[in-house]
Parts: structure tokens; C-alpha cells; sequence
């Protein structure tokens, strides 16, 4: 009794602990785990009826959790199948006990994969934002290195992002960039991508997991949108792409650079599928490989 009410306090302290940013789940998480130990302590001292009524919801949660083929799995489905008629036989509670903290072990391991994940995409954004802070940054202080403006044929000004500005014939072509033109760029690439966030939360679905996998899957597109917005720009800006080497005006460089933020949805859809196919892993059993035997041959 002394375990159980240890594993019950330390679940109290977790979910009342002061939350700090991003450690809610955290806590969420160890809350639940000691309450999962608690409950497998319960069933080791529970009566013998209360084991045959409990006897179900293990082997459910069993289902949930283990590979079909796993040995557990196929003995809890044998000991449930036969308590409900002859009641527990002796080394039924304890086989019980081991599968079901057997699950509650591989449903902590699919939690585990969340939260990994939850902060591989976390890292992943705050170095993608770094780097479109430090472009921007860049372009700040050294506009002539970053020129986004353009030269169009028979115009008198050139195209720059921030604006348009008079032709002077003693200039060169990288005195006419601006210090914001970058950070204009990448404003308009945020926009890009915040019209496909959109767009997407009508996908997102509720998960039982403690961690918000597809808010980070989401707040992934906005600097990535950002750096694609500045290097589609660039490639423009450099001819190397056939029929685009002159903007005319600023409006059209602006509506371009968010044409390239929301194209970012073509490399973060990938991201997407990921987080999707790891939350629904959650609850879901593995399959069993398939068998040699069974396999197709490659030509």
C-alpha cells in the first residue's frame, strides 16, 4: 500500500507543479505514468472477483498495444476466454499483471516517439527561424551583398521590394537595394505560408497524446516559408529561372515572394505525414512482419 500511495503523491506533485513553458506536457505525462503504475499494483492486490471483472479491460488494453502475435497477447486472450466461466486459476494474476504493465510500458514507448518528434520540429523551427533572422539581419546591414531589386527594360525606376526608385545613371545596380527589401520578402513568404496553415487546420484532428504535435508541425511552415519566399526571389534575381529574370514593380516582386512562401507546403507536407503516421501509431497495435515465406520476390 505504501507504493501505491507513493506512486499517487508523486502523480499529485506532477500535475499541480508550477508549469513552466513547453513542460506541461512533460508533467502531463509523468502524471499519467504514475497512475499507470498505481493501477498495476492495484490489480496485484485485488480480489479474485475484482480480477475476473478486470480480466477484460486488460486484455483490451492488451490489444490496444502488443503485436497479434505477441506470446502475451495470445495468453491473456486464453486467460480472459476461460475466467469468465471457471474464474482465475492459479498464475492468472500474475500473467495479468505482466501484460499489463507489458502495455502500459509500450503505450509510454509511442508517447515517447511524440515526444521526440515534438521536439526534433521544435529545434528544427527555432534554427529555421534563426537562419531567416540572421537573412534579414543581413540584409539590414548590408543591402548591396542581398539585392533583391530588379532592372526592368525601358522603365525609369528600378523594382525594388520595399519600392520603386528613380534611376541615377552614376549608380550602380546594388546601390538601389534597400534595407528592408529582405525583410519585406520574407514578411510576404510568412503570408505565403500562413494562407497554407490555414488551409490545413481543417486536417488537424484532437490526439490523446499531452504533446501538440501538429501545432509544431504548423509553426514549422512560417520561417520555412520565409526562407523560401527570399530564395525564390533569388533565383529570379538571377535569371535561373527561363521568364522571370525582370519583375516590373514591387507589387509584383511582393506577390511572387508569397507565391514561394506558400510553396513551402511542398517540402513540410512531408513533415505533416510524419506527425500524422506517429500520432495515429498511438493505440495502434504494430503488425507482425510478414513471414519469408510470404514475401513476394523481387524480379
Amino acid at each position: 500500500m505504501e507504493g501505491i500511495a507513493r506512486q499517487l503523491e508523486e502523480a499529485g506533485n506532477a500535475i499541480s507543479a508550477r508549469r513552466r513553458l513547453f513542460t506541461g506536457a512533460a508533467a502531463l505525462e509523468r502524471t499519467w505514468a504514475n497512475v499507470r503504475a498505481t493501477d498495476v499494483m492495484l490489480l496485484r492486490l485485488c480480489s479474485d472477483e475484482d480480477l475476473r471483472s478486470r480480466s477484460a479491460d486488460v486484455l483490451s488494453h492488451v490489444e490496444q498495444h502488443l503485436r497479434p502475435g505477441d506470446p502475451l497477447r495470445v495468453k491473456v486472450g486464453a486467460v480472459a476466454e476461460h475466467m469468465g466461466t471457471k474464474g482465475p486459476l492459479p498464475g492468472d494474476r500474475g500473467l495479468l499483471v505482466l501484460a499489463l504493465g507489458a502495455s502500459y510500458d509500450a503505450l509510454d514507448a509511442e508517447f515517447s516517439r511524440v515526444r521526440s518528434l515534438s521536439i526534433i520540429l521544435r529545434i528544427a523551427t527555432f534554427f529555421v527561424l534563426l537562419g531567416a533572422g540572421g537573412l534579414a539581419a543581413w540584409g539590414w546591414c548590408c543591402p548591396d551583398s542581398l539585392n533583391m531589386c530588379f532592372l526592368p527594360e525601358g522603365k525609369k525606376f528600378a523594382a525594388c521590394p520595399s519600392g520603386e526608385v528613380r534611376l541615377d545613371p552614376k549608380n550602380l545596380p546594388s546601390d538601389y537595394a534597400q534595407r528592408v527589401d529582405v525583410l519585406v520578402i520574407e514578411a510576404a513568404g510568412l503570408a505565403g505560408a500562413a494562407l497554407t496553415v490555414i488551409a490545413s487546420l481543417r486536417r488537424i484532428q484532437g490526439t490523446s497524446t499531452p504533446y501538440m504535435l501538429p501545432l509544431s508541425a504548423a509553426l514549422l511552415k512560417f520561417p520555412t516559408g520565409a526562407l523560401t519566399a527570399f530564395v525564390g526571389v533569388l533565383l529570379i534575381r538571377g535569371a535561373f529561372i527561363p521568364g522571370l529574370s525582370d519583375l516590373d514593380s514591387s507589387p509584383q516582386i511582393v506577390a511572387w515572394a508569397a507565391i514561394f512562401g506558400a510553396a513551402q507546403h511542398l517540402v513540410t507536407r512531408f513533415v505533416d505525414a510524419r506527425a500524422r503516421e506517429t500520432l495515429s501509431d498511438v493505440g495502434r497495435p504494430p503488425t507482425d512482419p510478414e513471414p519469408d515465406s510470404l514475401k513476394t520476390p523481387k524480379p
